[in-house]
């Protein structure tokens, strides 16, 4: 086994282009790689499901005003509960949402994001992270990949991948039961269902312990909230380094 770093940052896809903390992340773990050697990974979490994780913020070019723009969905159900490499793009979201998009950004990468062809949000996200050249040198470990299911460790706290209303949702596995959170107090309670390794993904709480069964990292680049609840205590043998500060993190990197 190889004794070279490691160096590993994780992330929801967070826009179809990347809001600027991710950037940091890629920016800090490169960085480290300059001073340490080693290689980089990013831990794509697509299986996550919250519609909200891929808002993008672009700022109008004239007016300087926010605009906060999002992939559409093809139903209630796959926009809610279906996992992000689930969520499928309506055939016409790309053509009109190019129409939008030179009030906000510059024509080469209005070029990129033309040339982009996938048919759900996180393929959709990770190539155009591509095309802009974010990824370079960078192996992308996707927490969808079912061989990265299956060799990952067993965790108490999870989400499992089950059908429902002729879709695929992701269901969080509680007192003995599957459950989608509606919001606030309300939940739905599934049928009951076997399933399988490769229908599991961890909560929050027990995600850095399954990917770090699989990924093994000397390094972790970790965000600043993300600083407030990982247990570090689940990976002693990782060091953990925070970003570096980026300005106006939550809106959407757009240079090449």
């Amino acid at each position: 086994m190889s004794n070279a770093p490691v160096i590993c940052f994780g992330q929801q896809p967070c826009g179809f282009f990347p809001r600027r903390f991710l950037v940091s992340k890629i920016q800090t773990a490169r960085r480290l790689q300059s001073e340490i050697g080693g290689e980089i990974v990013f831990f794509c979490h697509d299986a996550d499901h919250d519609p909200r994780e891929t808002r993008t913020l672009l700022r109008h070019r004239t007016t300087n005003e926010q605009a906060v723009l999002n992939f559409t969905f093809t139903n209630k159900t796959q926009r809610k509960f279906s996992p992000l490499f689930l969520k499928h793009i309506p055939a016409d979201w790309q053509a009109k949402t190019i129409l939008q998009l030179p009030n906000y950004i510059d024509h080469p990468l209005i070029d990129v994001f033309k040339k982009v062809s996938a048919p759900n949000i996180a393929d959709f996200c990770l190539e155009t992270y591509r095309g802009m050249g974010l990824l370079e040198g960078i192996r992308v470990v996707r927490s969808s990949d079912a061989a990265l299911r299956r060799a990952a460790c067993d965790v108490s706290e999870f989400f499992v991948d089950v059908p429902h209303e002729n879709e695929i949702v992701r269901a969080r596995f509680m007192n003995d039961a599957l459950v989608l959170h509606e919001g606030g107090n309300s939940f739905v309670t599934l049928p009951k269902t076997s399933f399988t390794k490769e229908q599991i993904t961890p909560t929050r709480d027990s995600r850095l312990r399954w990917m770090q069964s699989v990924i093994h990292c000397t390094h972790y680049v970790a965000g600043l909230g993300e600083r407030e609840y990982l247990r570090t205590e689940d990976a002693p043998e990782i060091t953990f380094v925070t970003r570096d500060e980026i300005e106006r993190s939550d809106e959407a990197w757009t240079e090449l």
